[in-house]
């Protein structure tokens, strides 16, 4: 028995000197160390070796397996390291590399990186509040009645469980003042939903920035500084500002916020851009009736409230006629930005 694993040995490792090539090696491993090759086979007899020699014969035949496999490991790198070399042979190390493509933030992070930048030196903190909201949040505490149109189903996307989708970041003001108490001066981009048909002025879900500042004696002179600073800060000192009045449940009196847009050769012409106001005192009794607390007393704090649509801004600061853009994906068309 000795003899014969000596000699599969010998056999083994001058075949495997022999090999030149990978799928000749992974034969000659199946010859004689496969479930029917040679070694395997000489294994099987060790229930006919005397019990006195099973283990020199034990010993051999792992000695054996040893040898061969690592004589086909070695020989198998060297062939790698043959195909390998082959390979790169066509290759010139000294040519220079390619350049590889250049990301680039998305229009939209452009815009709001901008806008909070601003808002933040005029010393606002950014909030954050959940995209899925009650209709309290989102309808009742921002005095918007039941009947009013925003809340139809045609409108607002709603869940079995009674939630929605936040059709405006306007429920995180009133997630903030549920948990802190005045001066608050908060501003909160995001996400908002609403059935809207998806054309080149609408999307079913957007982006809104919106601000919240409350504190004693807060005006619409505040307000109007506010916005005014904020819109030539982004589009430039020359910017023109209009507010229209208008009409917004949660804020009394209501603007909107017009800019002229000064195109080349065409008239130039207001755009809207905004929506804002004074917090309607009945928002603050609402509040301070699910904290159960008189911190937001209309009679001795007052606010001011605005928000706008991200997706507008970009639109105009970079002349983009199209909302669907912003969506779609197109490298030709977010390249641009990078």
């Amino acid at each position: 028995m000795l003899a014969e694993l000596e000699e599969i040995k010998t056999d083994a490792l001058a075949a495997i000197g022999k090999i030149d090539n990978e799928p000749d090696l992974e034969q000659a491993r199946v010859n004689f160390l496969g479930k029917k090759g040679r070694l395997t086979a000489a294994s099987a007899g060790m229930r006919d070796v005397p019990k006195e020699q099973k283990k020199d014969v034990g010993q051999k035949l792992n000695e054996v397996r040893t040898a061969i496999t690592e004589v086909i490991e070695e020989k198998r790198a060297a062939l790698i390291a043959v195909r390998d070399a082959a390979a790169f042979a066509s290759v010139d190390p000294t040519l220079p590399s390619r350049a590889l493509p250049k990301g680039g933030l998305h229009p939209l992070t452009h815009v709001l990186n901008e806008a909070v930048s601003v808002l933040r030196r005029m010393g606002f903190a950014l909030a954050e509040g959940p995209e899925i909201e009650t209709e309290w949040n989102c309808f009742d505490a921002l005095n918007t009645p039941e009947d009013h149109p925003a809340r139809n189903e045609s409108d607002t996307f709603y869940f079995e469980n009674g939630k929605l989708l936040r059709t405006h970041t306007s429920s995180v003001q009133i997630q903030t003042m549920l948990k802190e108490v005045p001066p608050v001066r908060i501003i909160a981009p995001g996400s908002a939903f609403r059935r809207d048909e998806i054309d080149a002025t609408h999307l079913s879900a957007f982006h809104q920035l919106e601000g919240l500042y409350v504190d004693k004696s807060v005006s619409l002179a505040d307000l109007k500084g506010t916005l005014e600073y904020f819109f030539r800060e982004i589009f430039g000192s020359k910017t023109e500002v209009r507010f229209r009045p208008h009409f917004f449940p949660f804020t009394e009196p209501s603007f909107e916020v017009d800019l002229k847009l000064h195109a080349t050769g065409k008239a130039a012409k207001w755009i809207e851009i905004a929506g804002c106001g004074i917090v309607d005192p009945a928002v603050f009794e609402a509040v301070d009736g699910k904290r159960g607390d008189a911190a937001y007393d209309p009679g001795e704090i007052s606010g001011f409230a605005f928000g706008m649509g991200l997706d507008r801004l970009a639109m105009i600061m970079y002349g983009i006629p199209d909302l669907r853009l912003l969506i779609e994906n197109d490298v030709r068309f977010l390249k641009q930005f990078a």
